[in-house]
């Protein structure tokens, strides 16, 4: 495969050489303590990107303000002399892999909330505008005198960074967070020196500048996080952000990081988390307006995981560096497989936001879909086994092929049977849609590594209770999924009725009106699938609202296409018959409806195959079920309950 190469090249920022142009950005983790400090878990995170190649760290929204100012519940800190210790530490574990280190200096301002991350204060701001998507809590306008003290702050977390042994230190300027409100009309209506007119408005954010550079000195570089629009009516627009980037390098800074939004940019997050179906690269043509009117480097984000994009963009001279978050996150090593021409070895992120920005909107610790090891880099390694097994993995989706993988890494002896001609499972139908193509990607890269482990694979091949107990396996592992719930009621098998899935195969044919039976995640992706194709939708949904399955950034971003193409929605009402007119349904209130559709689409969620666990137990020495088998859920039950049993034998 092409192997990048100006991707590769080293670059400076300010007088800091990188060995190369990927950055790790800011990534709230939740694996530092409770109260801000680096933990042992932190540091064996943020070492293994360092393995894996990455050029420059730079670590989670670093706290300068505790707690009125943390965004989450514990991000790190710098805002206390005691936390140098665990800083250094960190700084000390990566660099000895190359990797080059920054804190990024944040404040939450409005964005947060006085329940979780304030613990009970009042959030504070440029202005008392509140934030609807954090709970549209009003906050308290800063006085002068506390501005000032906020100054003070940051500059305070610049000196404990250098003193820490970090290489750099980066401003949070984007997303919305404290300096952006300060920056943006849209957020500070002030009349007095830090607002009004653009000069007011910078004042902050250059006053800030000025203090981080007094306190690290001349040589220690500076990068500022900036949204290069903020879409949203009245906030910063790109021509404005073309002149702030202008006024920041005048004023120190070595390089500008570009990003986009805020937290009520429409899509709700969906700017700040570029969803699977936002187009790869989003970010780009922003960054490459800025680069027009500066001299310093520009860094830009979102979506960028693909090494060969991140390639042309640096090509076309778009941008100087690239950051990858969320891929680094999927794997640890993408750098270096990329920089080694191994493309095809890279774990590709979904962009699905459930285990990561999910997960901390849940307040849990940071996860991944498809990385069952984050966040437990030293516990998750994978160790040969201490007995040689012969081991049967029957299913052959993405649960089947992940504990197949795994097995055969630590040196077991490992079949897979897969009674359809092609392994993938649920990924097949999953990945139809052209807004789920890194479904696909996902799906190749385990056919991919589950033939490199050495797995034996048999298509075509049912495995029945009768041919495993021929074959004596020492372990059996069942991921043999789950099959569509099919609801009791007239109508139901009528020639105009298909399911989801035979839909997404292109097993069946729709026409051009359509009635979707069941509103959750899948649901609402065929009622998207099919509408893109210029068919008129409606979903007929029993609960108060569509795709309540979904992680808020990723449904927050569908709803909106979903608005975009014209599609129904029939919350609160249930379908009680289908007949060659479409749907009879009635919703909450009684009012009964036809929904005239040609073809109705199934998709009132699945049910475990479990039979084959029960007709095995005591019949197999070790017998594990993983996968839509055991429980319903999305790919992270099914991949990591693949790597989780894999580890045991």
């Amino acid at each position: 495969m092409t192997k990048p190469e100006k991707l590769f090249e080293p670059i400076k920022i300010g007088k800091l050489q990188l060995k190369n142009r990927i950055v790790m950005p800011a990534l709230n983790s939740k694996l530092g303590t409770e109260f801000g400090a680096v933990s042992d878990r932190l540091i064996d995170f943020y070492v293994e990107r360092a393995k894996g190649g990455v050029g420059l760290i730079i670590i989670e929204n670093t706290c300068i303000d505790w707690p009125v100012g943390k965004a989450g519940t514990n991000p790190i800190r710098a805002d206390e002399w005691k936390f140098v210790q665990g800083l250094h530490e960190l700084a000390e574990a990566v660099h000895p892999y190359g990797t080059k280190i920054a804190t990024q200096l944040q404040h939450t301002g409005r964005q947060g909330s006085s329940m979780t991350s304030a613990e009970g204060q009042q959030l504070v701001a440029p202005s008392a505008i509140p934030c609807l998507p954090t709970g549209a809590e009003m906050p308290r306008e800063l006085t002068i005198e506390e501005i000032e003290g906020l100054i003070g702050k940051f500059v305070f977390g610049a000196a404990i960074t250098r003193t820490a042994g970090f290489d750099a230190v980066e401003i949070q300027g984007a997303h919305g967070y404290l300096i952006t409100q300060f920056m943006s009309p849209y957020t500070n209506k002030r009349t007095d020196e830090y607002g009004g007119d653009f000069e007011g408005r910078m004042r902050f954010a250059l006053r800030v500048v000025e203090g981080v550079r007094g306190a690290v000195g001349p040589d220690f570089p500076i990068i500022f996080r900036l949204s290069g629009d903020e879409y949203i009516e009245g906030g910063l627009t790109l021509e404005d952000n073309k002149l702030i980037a202008q006024r920041l390098e005048s004023a120190g800074v070595d390089a500008l990081s570009v990003s986009a939004g805020i937290y009520e940019s429409p899509p709700w997050y969906g700017r700040i988390f570029p969803t699977m179906g936002m187009p790869e690269g989003c970010n780009v043509p922003l960054a490459a307006e800025i680069k027009k009117v500066i001299n310093i480097p520009v860094i830009v984000a979102g979506k960028l995981g693909n090494p060969l994009l991140a390639e042309e963009v640096l090509k076309d001279g778009k941008a100087d560096l690239i950051a990858v978050g969320r891929p680094l996150l999927a794997d640890p090593e993408l750098p270096r497989k990329a920089a080694e021409g191994r493309l095809d070895d890279i774990r590709p992120c979904l962009y699905c936001n459930e285990g990561c920005a999910g997960s901390i909107s849940n307040m849990w610790r940071i996860g991944c879909q498809v990385n069952p090891a984050l966040g437990k880099e030293r516990e998750y390694e994978i160790k040969p086994a201490t007995k040689v097994k012969r081991v049967l993995v029957v299913g052959g989706g993405p649960a089947g092929m992940e504990a197949a993988r795994v097995a055969a890494l630590r040196g077991h002896d490992v079949t897979l049977y897969e009674k359809e001609g092609s392994l993938g499972g649920q990924l097949a139908p999953a990945s139809a849609p052209l807004f789920k193509k890194p479904l696909k990607h996902l799906a190749e890269y385990l056919k991919n590594q589950t033939g490199k482990a050495g797995v034996k694979i048999e298509l075509g091949r049912e495995a029945t209770p009768e041919r495993i107990k021929e074959l004596k396996p020492d372990v059996a592992i069942l991921a043999t999924g789950a099959t569509h719930i099919v609801p009791d009621i007239p109508g139901i098998k009528g020639g105009n009725v298909a399911t989801a899935c035979e839909i997404l195969l292109g097993e069946r044919e729709a026409g051009d009106r359509i009635a979707v039976v069941g509103g959750g995640e899948v649901g609402a992706e065929v009622a998207w699938f099919l509408a893109e194709q210029g068919k008129k939708v409606t979903i007929v949904e029993m609960t108060y609202g569509v795709a309540n399955d979904m992680n808020l950034f990723s449904r927050f971003y569908l709803l909106d296409k979903l608005a975009e193409l014209g599609v129904e929605v029939l919350a609160n009402t249930t379908a009680e018959e289908i007949t060659d007119k479409g749907v009879a349904a009635v919703d909450i209130s009684g009012d009964r409806r036809i929904v005239e559709a040609d073809t109705v689409v199934l998709a009132t969620g699945f049910k475990p195959n479990s039979e084959l666990e029960e007709k095995l137990r005591g019949e197999i020495p070790e017998v594990y079920t993983i996968g839509d088998c055991v429980e319903l859920g999305k790919i992270w039950g099914a991949i990591h309950g693949g790597a989780r049993a894999a580890r045991q034998i």
